[in-house]
Parts: structure tokens; C-alpha cells; sequence
């Protein structure tokens, strides 16, 4: 039996269980609380945050791989695990340059993919100037441990970047090298695609999916993603220079904006499984949870294909600070057709905070009744 090691205990580890029974793997997660919701799942858990690299040493040694779950890790502490032998999968090299925002930028611009315009905030002498040659509104990034909205800011004139800056400094001392400015795009959807690397380099990709945010927080996926074969070509090949670059093994989820004049830019990228992909679980032969277990135990990969015309997720995020488990609403929810409820667990509620998704398996791929599916469980969800 395949003993796989898990660098963070959140959703994203709880829902590799069903895939591990099925492989005959075992899992093993570093977590800091026993309220995480992969602790459940788990066959054993070290105790410690996730960049605690004395706590992957003990876990390493229950392990034959450890892969991650997030990106909150210490690269740095870890290297000296790997030099001694541990092996990390994806391998820690390449995540040395996709931590860091403003390093994922540069290394997409080298490697010729397509990004909007951007520049680091410390490397700036004259700041009005670069403003003004990105225009406003613009984009102010931290380039550290940003994600669902946090750290992102979108900045309308010169004096609010001003004001964001030195409150910044009134709460706490400003570190430039913290933040990135980029160029805002006027997107016409946002996208996303899942895919996989195997050890011997085969690749598979899921379908491209539509991604819906509301206050920068994901709130829905549509897969597949309604576009032109060409642009799902584009992002494809985008993925295939990505992973082959890094020679990743595992799941990467990749995130693209579509402008109205069809361009794709890619706008991040997650070393891991990722929201954008939670559909796979329902929706497709292999899911995604399934495919990074079989990538970084160097089993074949699996089909990614749709099993159905089309599938909708949708989020349940937060709205309250409460101990709810919300037992009426979630009900309600599974007796939708083709409904399927996956809730994490999770012992307390607090806005924006991800406490499980439904994905609703679709019989056609129709707008309209996509959309009313996704109001529905919304308008059950959510408070009037």
C-alpha cells in the first residue's frame, strides 16, 4: 500500500479520500487543528502548521511521498528534507517559482505565455510614471499567500493607492517587496483549467471550465466552458508548456481571463487540486482528487473525460459567523435532480469562507437552465 504524506488538512485533502480507498493508498496529513476537515480521513495526522518542517521530517518518515495541499509551505526548510532524501511531489523546484506572485509573472512572461502587464512595487523609483503607463484602474497584488480575494486590490486613482500604502504602514511597517502592481483587465469571463503530469511526462487535460467570482471569491463553475475549439486549443497548450517546463508531477489548476476581443491571458496559477476542478468529482471518470493520487504514486493517469453533457458547481461560502451545520439548507439542496452535497466539515461558519459545494450533473448544455440551476441553489443557500 501506497502511503501518500499531505502538507495541509483543509477540503482539499478531505476529498482525496474517496480516490485513496479506491487506489489502496494511505493518507497521512500535516495539520495544525484537530477541527481541520481532512483529520477525519485520515489514517494518521501530525499536529503542526503546514510550514513546520521539523513536523514533515516526522511525517516523511511514515511516508513514501509527500505532495501538498497548499502553497503556505517553507521551501526553504524543506529543500534540506529533500537533499536528504524525502521525495515531494510536485518536486520542490518547481514551486520555487510559482510562490511568489510576482516570480510566477516573471517566469510566464519567459517562458512566453501570455500575462498582462506588471511590475514589483519595490523595484519602482518614479510610482506615478509606471502608474500612469498601466493606466487605472489597476491592480495591487500581495505576492504571498493571497487567495479567495485576499491581498488583491483593485485601486482606482493615484491618491487610493497612496492611502492603501500608508495605511498599510500605520498598522504595520510596509515592505514593498511585498506587492505587485499589475495592469487591470477588462475581462469578458475568467476560465480555468485542470491538469495533470504524470512521472514518465504524459499529460492529461479536463475540460476548460467557466469560473464566476463575486466580491473575488469563486462562487461558480460552468464545465465545460462555452468557447471557440481554437481558444480551448490555446489554453491547452498553455497548460502542456506550463507542466513540461516545471517537469511537474500532480494536478495543477491554471486560471485565464478571456477578453472581449477573444485574447487569453493567464492570470494564476495553483500547484494543486483546486476549486475550479471540484466538479471532476461528479462529473468526470477520473476526478481530479483521483488524478493527482495517481500522479504522484506513479500510477497511469486516468480518463478526464465528462461522463454527462455539462456540469454546474456551486460553492456554499459563508454568510454569518455561526456553529451551524446548516442540516435544513443542505437538504434542500440534495433534492435537486442530479444534485450531489459535499460538506467539509468545517465546526465554524464566517463570511466568505468555503464550507462545501454542490455540482448539479447536466442533461444538455443550456445557458438559461444552467443559470436557473446555480439561482436556485443559491436563492436555498443563501439568506433572502
Amino acid at each position: 500500500m501506497k502511503r501518500v504524506g499531505v502538507i495541509g488538512g483543509g477540503q482539499l485533502a478531505w476529498m482525496m479520500a474517496d480516490a485513496a480507498q479506491k487506489l489502496g493508498v494511505k493518507l497521512l496529513v500535516q495539520t495544525p487543528s484537530e477541527d481541520d476537515p481532512a483529520v477525519s480521513i485520515a489514517q494518521e495526522t501530525v499536529f503542526a502548521p503546514v510550514d513546520d518542517a521539523n513536523a514533515t521530517k516526522i511525517l516523511a518518515q511514515k511516508c513514501d511521498v509527500i505532495t501538498f495541499e497548499n502553497e503556505f509551505v517553507n521551501l526553504q526548510a524543506l529543500s534540506i528534507l529533500a537533499q536528504q532524501g524525502v521525495c515531494f511531489r510536485p518536486k520542490l523546484e518547481a514551486l520555487v517559482p510559482l510562490l511568489d506572485k510576482y516570480d510566477q509573472r516573471c517566469y510566464l512572461r519567459d517562458l512566453g505565455l501570455p500575462v498582462p502587464q506588471f511590475f514589483a512595487l519595490e523595484e519602482v523609483e518614479n510610482l506615478r510614471s509606471k502608474i500612469e503607463y498601466l493606466g487605472f484602474p489597476t491592480v495591487l497584488k500581495s505576492r504571498r499567500h493571497g487567495y479567495d480575494g485576499q491581498g488583491t486590490f483593485i485601486i482606482k486613482d493615484f491618491a487610493t493607492l497612496e492611502q492603501k500604502l500608508s495605511y498599510e504602514t500605520k498598522t504595520k511597517p510596509l515592505n514593498k517587496s511585498l506587492f505587485l502592481l499589475e495592469e487591470f483587465i477588462p475581462f469578458e469571463r475568467e476560465l480555468a483549467i485542470i491538469a495533470a503530469r504524470s512521472v514518465e511526462g504524459e499529460i492529461v487535460t479536463y475540460p476548460v471550465v467557466e469560473t464566476q467570482q463575486e466580491q473575488q471569491v469563486c462562487r461558480r463553475v460552468i464545465a465545460p466552458a462555452e468557447i471557440t475549439p481554437n481558444q480551448a486549443e490555446e489554453i491547452e497548450a498553455i497548460a502542456h508548456t506550463l507542466l513540461n517546463s516545471l517537469e511537474v508531477v500532480g494536478i495543477f489548476g491554471i486560471e485565464l481571463f478571456i477578453k472581449a476581443d477573444g485574447k487569453v491571458l493567464v492570470n494564476e496559477i495553483a500547484p494543486r487540486t483546486h476549486n475550479s476542478g471540484h466538479f471532476s468529482i461528479d462529473a468526470c471518470e477520473t476526478s481530479q482528487f483521483e488524478q493527482h493520487l495517481r500522479a504522484v504514486c506513479g500510477l497511469p493517469l486516468g480518463n478526464p473525460a465528462l461522463q454527462c453533457a455539462g456540469a454546474v458547481m456551486v460553492n456554499l461560502l459563508g454568510y454569518e459567523n455561526s456553529h451551524s451545520d446548516y442540516q435544513s439548507q443542505r437538504q434542500q439542496i440534495a433534492e435537486i435532480p442530479q444534485a450531489h452535497v459535499h460538506w467539509y466539515g468545517k465546526t465554524e461558519s464566517r463570511p466568505g469562507r468555503k464550507l462545501g459545494h454542490v455540482t448539479v450533473l447536466l442533461d444538455n448544455q443550456n445557458q438559461e437552465s444552467t443559470y436557473s440551476i446555480a439561482h436556485n441553489i443559491e436563492s436555498i443557500w443563501y439568506p433572502r
